[in-house]
Parts: C-alpha cells; sequence; structure tokens
C-alpha cells in the first residue's frame, strides 16, 4: 500500500486507453491529416451526439472556447457579461479578452453555483450574456437560469469545462445555452494529452461563426478569403484521437466518481466538515470532491498527516484577483467566505476501494477533532 492517497492519478487512465490511442495514432501518421481531417471531424460528431445538441466545433483549449463563443456573437467592447466570482480565472480571462466587462455576481451558499436570483441582482441594459460555470462538475437550476436569460433577452453560455457528462434534470451540460464551452485538460473528466477545448450547440449560424472565427476568420472553402476577425485556435487530429478513445469509458469513469463522493459525503452527514452540496435533479460528475471547512488549513495539514492529498479550489475569488479587481464593485460574502473554506479531496475513478477506505478514515478522525472543537 503506498504511503500517500493521491489527489488525482492521470497515468491510471492513460494505460486504460493506451492501446487505442496507440492505433489511433499509427492510422493518423500514415494518413498525415494532423489539422481536421476524418480523426477531428469523428471526435465532433460524437462529442456533440453526447451533449444532445447538433454541432461541436473543436479549438485549442478551453479558454479559446469562451473567448471565440462571445467574439463569434459580437459580444465585445461596452457589453457587459455575469460571471460568478468563484471560477477558475480563465472563465472571466476569456470576457476581457473578448473585449467586454465581466459582471461579478454572488452564488448558492450551499452549492456555490449561480442561481437566478443572484444573477437578477446584476442584470442592466449593457448586459449581452450570462455565463453559467458548472463549478466542480455540478449544474445549478438550468430551468430558472435560461428562463432568466429568455426573459431579459441575453445569451445563456455554459462553462462545463468541468462538467462533461452532467446534466440537470437528465440533459446534459452544454445543451442549454446558445453554446456549451468545454476545456479537455488532460486533468478533467475528459481530457486530452495536451491542450484541448470545443463548444457544443445546435445553433447552425453560430457553428459556422466558430469555425470560421478558429481559423483565421477564413470562409469555408478558401485559404486565403478571410470573412472575420479570428485566431488560430484548431483542435488538432492528434488530441481528438485521445479524446474519442477517452470518450468511450467517461460515462464508467463518471459513476465511478459519483460513488465515491457519496460515500464521502455518507461520512461526512451532519458534521462540521461537509462537501458542496447538490441539487435534485442535478447528476453531477464530480470532477472535484469539495469540501466546506471553516478551520481549512488545520484540516489539511491533519490530512496530509495521515496520507491523503488534498487541493484548493479557488483560494481567491477572480474579484480579487489584481487583474480583475477594477470591475468589482460591490461585495460577494459567499464567494468571499467560501474561499476560505474549500478542500478538494481525492477524485479519480482508478480510486481503488483501500485508497478510498483510507480517505473515509481520515475523513472520519477530522470529523471526531472537528467536533470537538465545535464543542
Amino acid at each position: 500500500m503506498s504511503d500517500v492517497v493521491p489527489f488525482a492519478d492521470l497515468g491510471a487512465s492513460t494505460r486504460e486507453v493506451r492501446q487505442a490511442v496507440s492505433r489511433g495514432w499509427a492510422e493518423l501518421l500514415d494518413s498525415n491529416q494532423f489539422i481536421g481531417g476524418p480523426a477531428t471531424e469523428d471526435f465532433e460528431r460524437a462529442w456533440a451526439r453526447y451533449c444532445g445538441v447538433r454541432y461541436a466545433v473543436g479549438v485549442g483549449n478551453g479558454t479559446d472556447a469562451l473567448q471565440l463563443t462571445l467574439m463569434a456573437l459580437a459580444i465585445g467592447p461596452g457589453d457587459e457579461v455575469v460571471v460568478p466570482a468563484n471560477t477558475f480565472v480563465a472563465t472571466v480571462e476569456a470576457i476581457v479578452l473578448a473585449g467586454a466587462v465581466p459582471r461579478f455576481a454572488d452564488v448558492s451558499p450551499d452549492t456555490l453555483l449561480l442561481a437566478a436570483d443572484s444573477v437578477a441582482e446584476v442584470l442592466n441594459a449593457r448586459t449581452k450574456a450570462v455565463v453559467v460555470v458548472h463549478l466542480y462538475g455540478q449544474m445549478p437550476d438550468m430551468d430558472a437560469l435560461a428562463r432568466l436569460a429568455d426573459r431579459a433577452g441575453v445569451a445563456l453560455i455554459e462553462d462545463a469545462a468541468q462538467a462533461h457528462g452532467a446534466t440537470w434534470r437528465g440533459r446534459p451540460a452544454g445543451s442549454f445555452g446558445i453554446a456549451g464551452c468545454f476545456s479537455f485538460y488532460p486533468g478533467k473528466n475528459l481530457g486530452a494529452f495536451g491542450d484541448a477545448g470545443a463548444v457544443v450547440t445546435s445553433d447552425a449560424d453560430l457553428a459556422g461563426r466558430l469555425r470560421c472565427v478558429r481559423d483565421h476568420g477564413r470562409v469555408d472553402g478558401s485559404h486565403y478569403q478571410h470573412a472575420m476577425l479570428g485566431t488560430n485556435s484548431r483542435l488538432d487530429a492528434l488530441q481528438a484521437v485521445v479524446l474519442t478513445a477517452k470518450l468511450a469509458r467517461l460515462d464508467g469513469w463518471n459513476a465511478r466518481r459519483r460513488a465515491i463522493a457519496e460515500r464521502y459525503r455518507e461520512a461526512l452527514d451532519g458534521g462540521p466538515v461537509r462537501l458542496v452540496a447538490e441539487l435534485p435533479g442535478s447528476r453531477g460528475v464530480y470532477h472535484l470532491a469539495v469540501l466546506r471547512v471553516p478551520q481549512r488549513d488545520r484540516v489539511q495539514e491533519r490530512l496530509a498527516s495521515m496520507g491523503v492529498q488534498t487541493r484548493v479550489h479557488y483560494p481567491t475569488p477572480c474579484h480579487l484577483q489584481p487583474p480583475y479587481r477594477r470591475f468589482a464593485d460591490m461585495r460577494l460574502p459567499v464567494a468571499e467566505q467560501a474561499a476560505d473554506e474549500v478542500l478538494s479531496l481525492p477524485m479519480f475513478p482508478q480510486m481503488g476501494n483501500d485508497q478510498v477506505a483510507r480517505v473515509l478514515d481520515a475523513l472520519g478522525k477530522v470529523r471526531a477533532a472537528e467536533e470537538a472543537y465545535v464543542a
């Protein structure tokens, strides 16, 4: 038995798909079609089907997926985009890179996700979009958020970078908004062997503009005619082969994540240390299994002393990061408090039962110690 339960183990996933990837790469090397071509197109079709939409447009990474979506929707200077403050910085970064202004909103104290009432508080005449972040792999009440966006006449965009395969009332992440933006960073539930991303949509015009923008603004079928301001952000075929191989295992991997999270939740039920809540109707995929704990540093040190690795996602809300403070015009108490309390437990689908048992044993000791502090 290893002395440490690792926070994650990418090698275990790689070993599962190594043979399939090797076969796919061998075929690709024979074809020499490294940009676009059948491997990329096959994955785009498969990913669109999986997400329950008509189109998937592969791009270079998840940040580009968000920025290019805003560009393709002509959202930029003078426009505001509502965004939660407790996301990874890339969500806000993409808005600013597109030329728009992030309008920070607070989140639910139970789920740490956007809710319709918190979005309604910051909507104004300049709002052109709401970016809903499916943080940690869980989804908020997308019906309420979609109704609000529709009434306000603003675009609803899903940042689903951590939510591959998550659903709200049976409907997949990425299928609610005008667009769903995914990252395939190696550590994601569906991860490439490098950077990669995609935008999914059922809007044919938007899909066409995204294909144009990701490829230097080229006119379809032409190499030297450019209809739009674009950039170079294409999903290469090497990564598409990896993603296709992993997609066949995604549902099984997500089921294992949910089973581990449920055991964590049961071990902590009713105590001062608890998992972030999941709404009824949400079927999360637990990219991260996140605790709320008032004395995080103490608990993290205690878990480390028992051989359990943990991480913090994220220690500083985006509106308090130096590049984005100029956009912060009010306190966001839930996001700010959560940043001091969140702690991510080991979570990967190849966790052995012995590793899960060791984490549960450590959580039991932590719970007892924290209850003693409270008493």
